[in-house]
């Protein structure tokens, strides 16, 4: 019988893809798949099933070619997103961002992707068929996730005039004049909660009137091959016309739940933000998976001040993360006083490549500006493993759809 390091040795061979790109398939470290190929370490058990398991269900990324089903994404950021709907194979037609930074990241990583650098008011109001060269219910999807903002509850309705003056209002536009086959719109758990739930409940009103279908779940990115623990309320819809032809089903969670022990090995050099003199020496007290109870209560006091009066576990503060853990969500910034995500084994935060390997980027994928202006982009991400799930599934909905359509082409020819 193969030993396990035969069995992914096998596997990778058989899967026609480099070193480098089945350790990115499976968003482990190449030098880490080196060892197990020549039978320097064991891997786990369940990680080998776990890659037969996929290998067999021949999930590897679909190419992109010209001929794939057609993508805009709005909302763009540093590209999680983008990254995850492409490896799924839809060929992007176009990228809408704001943030010169985010854009000027997107261009140096993709140069061959439209991007436009603009302020999306702008764009939804132009003719977007003439603008991206295609006709209403031409695109097949629409992605992007608008910052969660209230709307003015004028309506009795709660609809789309409602939600005048927020960036939500701007996806509605382009989700009206473009009619895609599918949309994905994707946020923070808490627009559920948002204001009693009224903002999330005119989103889908909108969506409603434009005829569309809903289909929502709250994803843990950990459960599908991220190192971080962050929920993301996912929601898609389908066209109604598409209801009966086209059948959308989420991804189910991974068996394998990555650590970030399986992250932080051999990651590239990259910029961080040191914690001053005091806080570093206190963390330096704080043991992997430890927070600001496991350190003297008077230096603990010292350090919190008025947080130290407030109710709850406050386990955020002095917070130490574990190499047996997933990382807690990526912040926008290194530090932040409630929220902190102290490095495991050092008294420093997450470098800039250490948070993009929590957030499932590749290595190669390069960030541009100033360094928080790096840490905001790579927090601000959808984790890219995640996005590859559920744009896979749609993938696979749509391509199903297509087959059908040929079959009965020649039924009825």
């Amino acid at each position: 019988m193969d030993t396990l390091c035969e069995r992914v040795k096998s596997l990778r061979e058989g899967s026609g893809l480099s070193q480098s790109g089945f350790a990115e398939k499976f968003n482990i470290p190449k030098s880490t798949l080196q060892d197990w190929e020549h039978d320097r370490r064991v891997p786990p058990v369940y990680v080998v099933e776990m890659m037969e398991k996929l290998i067999n269900k021949s999930e590897i990324a679909t190419p992109v070619s010209v001929d794939s089903p057609k993508t805009i994404e709005l909302f763009a950021g540093a590209g999680g997103l983008a990254l995850g709907v492409e490896k799924a194979g839809f060929n992007t037609i176009g990228l809408i961002e704001f943030d010169g930074d985010a854009c000027d990241t997107l261009r140096k990583n993709r140069p061959e992707w439209n991007i436009i650098h603009d302020d999306i008011a702008n764009i939804s109001s132009l003719d977007l068929e003439e603008f991206f060269h295609i006709k209403k219910g031409e695109l097949d999807l629409l992605s992007g996730g608008a910052p969660c903002q209230a709307f003015s509850y004028a309506g009795k309705r709660l609809g789309f005039e409602d939600t005048r003056g927020t960036l939500f209002h701007h996806y509605a536009i382009f989700l009206q004049k473009l009619q895609p086959k599918i949309f994905l719109f994707e946020n923070v758990r808490g627009l559920l909660t948002h204001d009693g739930g009224k903002t999330y409940q005119t989103m889908l009103n909108v969506f409603e009137d434009a005829g569309y279908t809903i289909q929502k779940q709250v994803m843990n990115a950990w459960d599908y091959g991220v190192a971080q623990k962050r929920e993301r309320l996912i929601t898609i819809g389908i066209r109604n016309d598409l209801v009966n032809k086209l059948s959308f089903s989420f991804p189910l969670p991974h068996e394998y739940k990555p650590v970030l022990r399986d992250i932080l090995n051999d990651v590239p050099d990259s910029p961080y933000i040191p914690y001053g003199e005091k806080k570093r020496k206190l963390f330096e007290l704080v043991p992997p998976g430890g927070y600001w109870r496991d350190i003297d209560p008077k230096l603990a006091k010292d350090y919190m001040k008025s947080c130290w009066e407030m109710e709850g576990g406050r386990t955020g503060i002095l917070r130490r993360l574990s190499l047996d853990e997933p990382s807690l969500a990526v912040l926008t910034s290194p530090s932040q006083k409630q929220t902190e995500r102290c490095h495991p084994l050092e008294a420093r935060p997450f470098t800039i490549r250490e948070n993009a390997r929590c957030q499932s980027f590749p290595d190669d994928w390069i960030f541009c500006g100033s360094t928080m202006s790096q840490y905001k982009q790579v927090g601000n991400a959808v984790p890219v493993n995640l996005a590859y799930e559920v744009a896979t599934q749609i993938h696979k909905a749509l391509e199903e759809y297509e087959n059908g359509m040929d079959d009965r082409f020649y039924k009825e020819g």
